[in-house]
This record gives structure tokens, sequence and C-alpha cells, in this order.
């Protein structure tokens, strides 16, 4: 370890990506399926790419910093928002129509990491509080908040389905200490399990008290259709933070953003980084935005092939599958009397990688993207082979 590095950084991992190898139509451990990290398997439009080369010719300038305030794109994001408010199932008709989000009630990040980065600044950084999650969920919550030397909490979930073990948390959070639990993150719906939070859960989260801040990633909105936006009006500690990097295919873009009360806005823009977003990424997203009725098309293929891909894995008697409402299905390797590998989802991972096929191996099960119609046959034809010679 270099001497003039923090000694706990020396037990962290960094993330790893995958290979930057492009699809085929008949993939191979060279150039595989990636269906390891929830991305749409669809590239924007070539003629979306076309209006795009076309703003990055006539109106960005290279030389010139980005524009700092995100006055267009904040303004985009919050019709956007306050479109999908509507959605959410305890707005009725009549209060939906006064459901209005402006650009002071947006943030917006270098990818959805970035805003969770500065939620942990903003909150917990030296010694001011701790985060609490529920496990398994998506990593970088608790990366993000080690680096910064920040504690984690950790409470279970229900091994059936996945609900949070909510007296657990609530123990947590009571539980006198210090530093307190100032930060609350959940996804909605889970990664990796794909669960949407339940009535009871979120009946749980609007009970907790102001000065514990209340994130709720909906990374999957565009799948789940299932939104707590409008829950952001009415409490000042409720933070709903969204991407464009699933279901609008721009992951390469990294844009993601925030939706808040102005003052927990105004919080995290002191803690941002100056020009934190590139123009050409701000041209992309707004671009995606102006089209997304197109791009969002492509949404019921996905799930009709969430769907088909989940039926056909569910026949396996060695291979547990949960419901989702993502883009992605979670499932498990059930025991074998005569196993002697200690995880055989583990293994699974590692037989499908060999043969092409990337997933994501976490929470000691197996996270599968929904990808094309044609990666996800090979997905199923090589998953079924591989469970049958386990077996």
């Amino acid at each position: 370890m270099l001497p003039f590095i923090r000694t706990d950084l020396a037990q962290f991992t960094a993330y790893g990506s995958h290979s930057a190898s492009t699809h085929t139509a008949a993939a191979s451990p060279d150039r595989p399926d990636r269906l390891d990290t929830n991305e749409s398997p669809f590239d924007l439009p070539d003629e979306l790419k076309q209006k795009l080369t076309w703003q990055y010719q006539q109106d960005i300038q290279a030389n010139r910093y980005p524009d700092g305030a995100y006055k267009a794109l904040k303004q985009a994001i919050a019709a956007y928002v306050t479109e999908s408010a509507v959605t959410e199932s305890a707005i009725t008709e009549s209060a939906s129509k006064a459901l209005a989000f402006s650009p002071a009630h947006i943030s917006v990040g270098n990818g959805s990491d970035e805003l969770i980065r500065s939620l942990l600044i903003a909150t917990c950084l030296g010694g001011a509080g701790r985060v609490l999650v529920a496990d398994p969920t998506f990593s970088m919550y608790k990366i993000l908040a080690q680096t910064l030397g920040i504690p984690v909490v950790t409470v279970p979930r229900q091994p059936e389905t996945f609900e949070i073990d909510i007296d657990a948390a609530q123990s947590a959070i009571a539980a006198p200490g210090e530093p307190p639990v100032r930060l609350v993150f959940m996804v909605h719906p889970n990664s990796p399990t794909g669960n949407a939070l339940t009535t009871n859960e979120m009946a749980w989260l609007r009970t907790l008290p102001p000065d514990v801040l209340v994130v709720i990633d909906e990374a999957y909105f565009e799948f789940s259709q299932q939104t707590t936006v409008a829950t952001v009006l009415e409490q000042p500690n409720w933070i709903v933070t969204r991407t464009f990097s699933k279901a609008f295919s721009l992951a390469a873009h990294r844009v993601g953003y925030a939706v808040a009360q102005p003052d927990a806005i105004a919080v995290l823009e002191k803690v941002r980084l100056p020009y934190n977003l590139p123009s050409f990424s701000q041209a992309a997203a707004l671009i995606a935005l102006y089209h997304r009725q197109t791009l969002l098309q492509r949404v019921p293929g996905l799930l009709a092939e969430r769907d088909r891909l989940f039926d056909a894995l569910q026949t396996h008697p060695n291979f547990q599958v949960w419901p989702s409402a993502a883009n992605f299905i979670y499932g498990r390797v059930a025991p074998l009397a005569d196993a002697t590998d200690s995880n055989l989802s583990q293994l699974l991972f590692q037989q499908l990688k060999a043969q092409g096929t990337l997933i994501r191996y976490t929470g000691g099960g197996l996270r599968i993207t929904v990808g094309t119609p044609e990666e996800n046959t090979r997905t199923c034809d090589r998953l079924l082979s591989c469970l049958n010679h386990l077996a």
C-alpha cells in the first residue's frame, strides 16, 4: 500500500466493468452477449444519431465549457417528470392535474453514481451520519460510501419475496449510536432482484423522520411504470433518482438526474462538480427526451422478451426465478443433493461466461439482463444446458 494513501482503501476492490467487445449475430467468448449491466440492447436509431451529429457540428464548440446551469435540459426533464408523475397509483386524477415540476426540482449528474456520491457527501461525510441499505441491492451505494469513509448499515430482505425486513430496518434507525442513520437508499424496482416496493414498504418509508433522507432509485421506472416522484412535492426528505442509461439507450453518455424539493436541489448544486455533464451528453439527453415516444416504443417488446425468458427458465426444477418489474430477471440454482460445489450459481455464471454469455453474479444469484430476441434465446439455451449438466 502506498504510504500516502488511506489504509482502509487496501481492503477495497475497484469496480470492474465488462469488456468493450461488440455484439455479433453469433456470440462467442471473444465477442460475448453482454447481459450483465442492464443496458438497453438497442442503440439509438440512426436518424437520432444523425440529429446528434448535426448538433455537434453546428451548435457545440469543443473549446468551450458546457452550459453549467443545464437550463434547457432541466426544463425538459422537469416536463417529463411532470408527465410521468401521474402514473403513481396514489395520485387521484384531480390531484395529478395540480402536479408540476420545474427546473428548480431537478439536479443532473454524470450518471446516477455521481448523484449518489453527492448525496453521501451532503448528508454523511465527516462522521455526520451512516447509510442504510437492504441487501441484496445496487452495490454502488456501499462502494461509494466506503470510499468516502462513511459507515453502512445493512438489513436483510425476506428470502422468498425480497421485501425489506422492516422491523430490522426500523430498529437500525431507532437504535442509539453515533453517527445516526442519515440516509436510506431503496431501488424501485430493486436491482438485482427485480421486485418493486410494496405498499407496506412505501408506508414505512413515508414515516421516517425528517432528519433521515429517503432516496428512491427509479433507474427502471420506464419498465415498471411505478413511481414515487409525486411524494417529492409532499415530503422534503424525499429524493427520486433516475437515469437515461436504460430505457433511453444512452448508457454511453452517462446522464442521471435527481428530483427533489428546491431546498434539497440547492444543496446538491453546492456539492456537485462544475461542468459535470459534457455538452454532447446534454445534447443526447435532450434529443432522447424530444423523441421519447420513439425510444419508449421499444419497452413493450423488451417486457415481452423478459416474460418469455422467465417462462422458459422457470420450467427447470433446479433453477428458481423471481418475477421482475424491470428489464432483467433474477435467479438462483437450487441446491443439489450430490453437489460438491458450495455455490452452484457462481459455477453457472462461470460456465455461461466461457460460452459467451455475460450475466451478473450478485447477492448469491444471477441477474440476467433482457437482450435482443437472439441473445435471449442463446442465453436460455445455454443456461438450461448447463443446468442439465449440473444435475
